[in-house]
């Protein structure tokens, strides 16, 4: 096992930690196995959300009577103070616990800092106080507010979208956590499904000492190799280096991370799939995204208003619509291709 500080917390964790989004879908009967199957295999670190439906009452279920042999972090999309009262009563709650150990502002639009007219740094000083929660964080999707977070000096650690495809802007917010002392936490370390080899992704993520890779699991043969990377490493060969290129070089750049803050469409076009359509089905098996299913999502685009308001809230600056009316007419093509 690589146990690492997570920044300057003085918690030592597992490198690899696990994210709790993806089992909302599965029952809690499974997510509490998942859970304890993670925990066995030797991964401490957890994360979730108010705003994952049940994925906390999961987790609170899972390491009933355990709390004290693992970290739990989550977060609270709160805008204000007594919002975000509220979801850290019901956090603690729904998690079985008294006192949270990272607790994290979910994605906000601005850095909170003291003396804001939201008054949630303040809030969470004061919870701190109490201690409800040991360690103030943030996550997000914006640049922009990822660096402010560095550069202020407030906050434990910075979550954030991050893997091999990530391109210097990404890499200067993990040099930039490493300098100021603080925890890094990489979202989609699988680039949203785009990375196909978690063996090769973890391998990429034991070059980075101050990353903490959170692998989204919902199902055991997904999470058994991970487990095998905390029980036995995984090291960045020649075979997955050359692997790394090659998806670089058909992945980097211009491209939708399906973080899914684009959305809702006012015409209901389900933007984070379709949006990226033709690179899943050339790195999937294709058959699973020409069902019936699909085609009817995809001809969705045919109603798009060009309203722009996805583009406006992309995080990566894209040109959203664009990237659906390529997506569409390449989708029909490979489908006739494949009738």
């Amino acid at each position: 096992m690589q146990r690492i500080q997570l920044g300057n917390t003085g918690i030592e964790i597992e490198k690899n930690g696990f994210g709790c989004l993806p089992i909302q879908r599965i029952s809690k009967g499974d997510a509490a196995a998942l859970l304890r199957r993670a925990f066995d295999g030797g991964i401490n670190y957890f994360d979730t959300a108010r705003m994952y439906t049940d994925s906390e009452e999961k987790v609170g279920i899972a390491f009933k009577g355990l709390r004290d042999k693992l970290f739990i972090a989550t977060k609270t999309a709160a805008l204000n103070a007594a919002d975000f009262r509220k979801d850290l009563e019901t956090s603690l709650r729904t998690l079985g616990t008294d006192y949270i150990d990272v607790y994290q502002f979910h994605n906000p639009p601005f850095c909170p800092k003291p003396g804001g007219e939201d008054g949630l740094y303040e809030a969470a000083q004061k919870a701190q106080q109490e201690g409800k929660i040991r360690f103030i964080s943030l996550t997000n999707h914006r640049l922009k507010v990822a660096q402010e977070a560095i550069e202020s000096g407030l906050y434990a650690t910075l979550q954030f979208p991050y893997s091999y495809l990530s391109g210097p802007q990404e890499e200067g917010l993990v040099e930039g956590c490493k300098k100021a002392g603080m925890g890094f936490i990489a979202m989609k370390a699988l680039a949203g499904g785009l990375i196909r080899d978690g063996y090769t992704a973890a391998a990429y993520m034991e070059t980075k000492s101050n990353v903490v890779p959170i692998w989204g699991v919902q199902r055991g043969w997904e999470l058994e190799q991970f487990l095998d990377v905390v029980a036995h490493g995984a090291e960045l060969t020649e075979e997955r280096r050359a692997t790394i290129e090659k998806d670089r070089a058909e992945l980097a750049g211009d491209f939708c991370r399906g973080c899914g803050y684009c959305m809702p469409c006012p015409v209901r076009i389900s933007i984070r799939d379709c949006a990226r359509m033709t690179l899943m089905l050339h790195r999937a098996p294709a058959k699973s995204w020409l069902t019936e299913k699909w085609q009817n999502e995809m001809k969705k685009i045919e109603n798009c208003l060009h309203c722009g308001r996805c583009a406006l809230r992309c995080p990566y600056g894209l040109d959203t619509p664009r990237l659906l009316q390529d997506n569409y007419k390449e989708y029909w093509k490979i489908l006739a291709e494949n009738s």
